[in-house]
């Protein structure tokens, strides 16, 4: 190894003792889809002038600070971080500050991913599997007790909402649409049983989501079924969490080879992901930090979404189940369009059903859990739009993915799939507060038409 190589690799070595590196290779630790995809937006630092600071301290801390900030392709819109904190300090429009706060959370939610990656390197696959089940959607759980500490279960509901639409029809719709152009001479293929399995998850959580609605259309009176309704969410929401758990063994454990995601060609040949960049108690006060933020940048988020609809003229429903998981997971979703491009469709499925998976299953119970603790009502009855939009969104994806392979007209018909729901969104102006609307006037239309 030349001097200069091991002067690149001292910040890192010198936190973790002058360890080999050969135990923190991707062998180690077996990179998921979404460390794939999230990989595709970094770029190499180059470490050359960061390595001719005398001092050890300075230089690695530079040389964090590169890997970190300067890392990815998304670091022009780290600016937005402090300029969205300004405009909150001094009072500036709240539009403002709901737009900066978006565009801050983008390169965050990246760095999350890049962060327990590099944990990973040094904790082995089975503590790395588990930082990516639960950090992968903390920007959508962060924003989600938040909004839950501020009473605003509905919109809780439509975020968490929102980026499973997004995930199963949007990114996932866009993904099979420019994979089977850019490969249309070729048979795109990927293997079912991951889909399957995250399909079968989904129908699950589908039913759990159903079953409070059709409380609200037995015939009974609202002050009647609120309490019923409640009660089987917060039952159901514990089945959801044990199903996940299960999941997370079949994932880690019984069936691993099913989710490990298999290594980019040009990653191979570069060996730019093969080893860790930054020491592992680095990663964690970086990680730590970067959560700091985004807890900060979801309160922003969550204080003046209402002010924003009110502006820009949007519902809250369009801006939560559109805008916010559009923004808020842009790196991911690119990267998974990324790899469709290179006809490596197990990355792409493996984000945007694993992401849906994760967030329907442990996101969304969590969150009527936490909100059970602190002693408000949330359950999981989405209302009729909203479980309808779900369940057609599930059902066109499960069929979409049946037979493992695809072609451009699939994400064509998901693309269409997802704007009609955007669309839906977007003219909807119903009220907040009127939560319990569908069961009060759906009934006596009902009756209406059985007594004709």
């Amino acid at each position: 190894m030349s001097s200069n190589q091991q002067q690149l690799q001292e910040p890192w070595m010198l936190e973790n003792g002058g360890n080999n590196i050969k135990g923190l290779s991707k062998e180690k630790h077996g990179r998921t889809a979404h460390n794939m995809s999230s990989s595709s937006l970094r770029k190499k630092s180059s470490l050359t002038l960061v390595s001719k600071i005398r001092c050890g301290l300075l230089r690695k801390l530079l040389a964090n600070f590169q890997e970190v900030i300067l890392g990815t392709k998304l670091s022009i819109l780290f600016p937005a971080i402090p300029l969205a904190i300004f405009a909150q300090c001094y009072g500036l429009g709240r539009p403002w500050i709901f737009a900066l706060s978006l565009l801050g959370l983008t390169p965050l939610a990246e760095r999350v991913s890049f962060l327990t990656e590099q944990v990973a390197f040094y904790t082995g696959p089975t503590v790395g599997g588990l930082l990516n089940a639960t950090c992968g959607n903390v920007t959508e759980l962060i924003i989600a007790i938040f909004a839950l500490t501020s009473g605003q279960v509905a919109v809780v509901k439509y975020s968490l909402l929102g980026s499973i639409l997004s995930n199963l029809l949007l990114v996932l719709g866009t993904s099979l649409f420019c994979g089977g152009i850019a490969n249309i001479g070729d048979e795109q293929k990927y293997d079912r049983r991951q889909a399957d399995v995250n399909s079968l998850m989904l129908l699950l959580a589908l039913l759990c989501h159903l079953l409070p609605l059709l409380f609200g259309l037995n015939g009974a009176s609202v002050s009647l079924t609120k309490d019923s309704s409640l009660h089987l969410s917060r039952a159901s929401s514990i089945v959801m969490l044990i199903a996940y758990f299960v999941y997370l063994i079949f994932q880690l454990f019984t069936h691993r080879q099913l989710f490990e995601a298999e290594e980019d060609d040009e990653g191979s040949e570069n060996g730019s992901e093969e080893q860790a960049v930054i020491g592992c108690w680095s990663a964690v006060s970086w990680l730590i930090g970067m959560t700091v933020f985004i807890a900060l940048l979801s309160e922003y988020v969550v204080a003046t979404i209402q002010e924003a609809s009110d502006s820009w003229g949007l519902s809250v429903s369009f801006l939560s189940i559109i805008l916010l998981p559009i923004v808020g997971n842009a790196a991911e979703h690119a990267g998974a369009i990324i790899f469709a491009f290179k006809n490596k469709l197990d990355i792409t499925l493996g984000v945007a059903l694993g992401s849906s998976t994760q967030i329907a299953m442990f996101v969304v119970p969590l969150c009527v859990i936490v909100a059970w603790i602190a002693g408000v009502e949330m359950d999981l009855n989405l209302k009729l739009l909203e479980t309808g939009s779900l369940a057609l969104a599930i059902i066109a994806t499960s069929f979409t993915l049946q037979d493992g392979t695809s072609h451009y007209m699939k994400g064509f018909i998901l693309l269409l799939c997802y704007i009609v729901i955007g669309a839906c969104f977007f003219v909807q102006r119903s009220p907040l507060n009127q939560a319990h609307v569908t069961g009060i006037t759906l009934k006596p239309s009902i009756d209406a038409v059985l007594s004709a």
